[in-house]
């Protein structure tokens, strides 16, 4: 055995995927992989940008690597990682930081030789291909993530993944179906859809392709149960794509959207490429189409210049929607963004005070599509039994369901008859 490694996975399902892959890689080398509380004398941080709150989130975690053993070594990577090495390995403690595309041969780069407090970092924009690995197992046995895409061309003026990740490259639709396959194979129930942009899945391919093509060619070359897609842009849901989810058992009715703001003016300048308009237009096809559909949305609060009516309209176009829950966030000056030098900086008090503002809709808005459901007989994916008996399982269109389970059950699709609601999650029983 080489020694004991920790890994620390901060953000988005790319990222778990990719720590995924490096831990396969690990395991293969010998080395025994241990919670990050046992103090291992390797932990590898793999960090997200895409907000101050989780940089510093990231120098947290190394700060405390380091107290629960002092002679590990660290190495950091990720997107942090990426747009600014050089606050990373200036941390004591820090001996390696890799860039997201020294990921790919992270073990070779981590076992070479060299002057502790290394940068690996190189250009990610001058990147054009797709190079995932391919996974044979995953932590969570009730489900498993498959990378399709990798990078973003989209640039709003808030974000800096654009730099963190390099343009959009996609991963050639045969290997992806062949991954899908492997994986349903060994038993995986659910498969995810990942990436940072998979709305604009096959446009950078040779052959051409597309993310209705890719989807089409899985349902119909695999045996997974069920499918469900990451995140999709507003103007990247075309009728057709709805239609598929409405006519298929087995893609997953679950739309997670980002809006980011409804206002329209605070939209143009966010560089976000549609208005309130258009989005609702979206919303209300996916309902009509398939009226349980769960739809989710990423909103932004405190944009630079968001005035107080600006957040009303943001409020109210929300309230009026039928959605089944928000992911908020306060907005996050990004250094090297365009909306970093613009006017009217709003405070950060205010900012977070606007979005405690939304997640309490959020919260109703939850629980009026949950409780919607009481009395249904629904489908669960069990992911965790807990040894008191009390497991949870995912239904396909995103709702947690408490229920009576062990650690045997985990990875099960089961029929579920939903009870009640509890105020933070539904219960039920299993059907048997």
């Amino acid at each position: 055995m080489k020694g004991t490694v920790a890994i620390t996975t901060l953000g988005c399902k790319t990222n778990r995927f990719e720590s995924a892959a490096m831990e396969e890689q690990l395991l293969g080398a010998g080395y025994e992989v241990v919670p990050f509380d046992q103090g291992a004398q390797l932990v590898i941080v793999n960090s997200c940008t895409v907000t101050s709150a989780t940089d510093a989130q990231t120098r947290k975690i190394i700060r405390r690597a380091r107290r629960l053993n002092p002679q590990t070594r660290i190495v950091v990577t990720g997107c942090y990682a990426q747009v600014d090495p050089e606050a990373l390995v200036s941390i004591p403690g820090v001996s390696l930081v890799l860039g997201n595309e020294e990921k790919r041969d992270f073990l070779a780069r981590l076992e070479s030789e060299g002057a502790e407090g290394r940068i690996e970092v190189s250009d990610i924009r001058s990147e054009s291909l797709a190079a995932v690995p391919e996974l044979s197992r995953f932590e969570d046995r009730s489900r498993a993530f498959v990378q399709i895409q990798n990078g973003c061309d989209a640039f709003c003026s808030y974000c800096i993944i654009p730099y963190a990740r390099g343009r959009s490259r996609s991963v050639p639709l045969e290997q992806v179906v062949e991954q899908v396959a492997r994986l349903s194979l060994q038993g995986f129930a659910e498969l995810v859809l990942t990436g940072i942009h998979i709305g604009g899945y096959g446009a950078d391919l040779e052959e051409g392709s597309s993310l209705l093509e890719l989807i089409r060619a899985i349902l119909d070359r695999t045996d997974i149960h069920r499918l469900r897609l990451g995140s999709l842009e507003p103007t990247e849901i075309p009728d057709e794509l709805i239609e598929l989810v409405a006519a298929s058992s087995r893609l997953c009715p679950h739309f997670h959207i980002p809006l980011q703001s409804g206002s329209d003016s605070v939209l143009q300048r966010m560089n976000r490429h549609y208005d309130s308009a258009f989005f609702r237009g979206r919303v209300e096809r996916i309902l009509e189409l398939i009226p349980d559909a769960a739809i989710g949305l990423d909103v932004i609060t405190g944009f630079p210049g968001e005035t107080d009516d600006e957040f009303e309209q943001t409020r109210s176009f929300l309230d009026t929607l039928a959605l089944s829950y928000l992911h908020v966030f306060p907005y996050s000056r990004r250094a090297g963004t365009p909306a970093a030098s613009l006017p009217g900086q709003v405070g950060g008090a205010l900012s977070k005070g606007r979005a405690s503002v939304l997640r309490a809709l959020s919260d109703q808005k939850q629980e009026l599509y949950a409780r919607r459901f009481i009395a249904e007989r629904l489908e669960i994916i069990i992911e965790g039994g807990e040894r008191t008996g009390i497991g949870r399982g995912i239904t396909p269109n995103y709702l947690s369901v408490s229920i009576p389970a062990d650690l045997s059950m985990v990875g099960e699709a089961r029929q579920v008859d939903i009870q009640h609601w509890n105020g933070t999650t539904l219960e039920g029983v299993l059907v048997n």
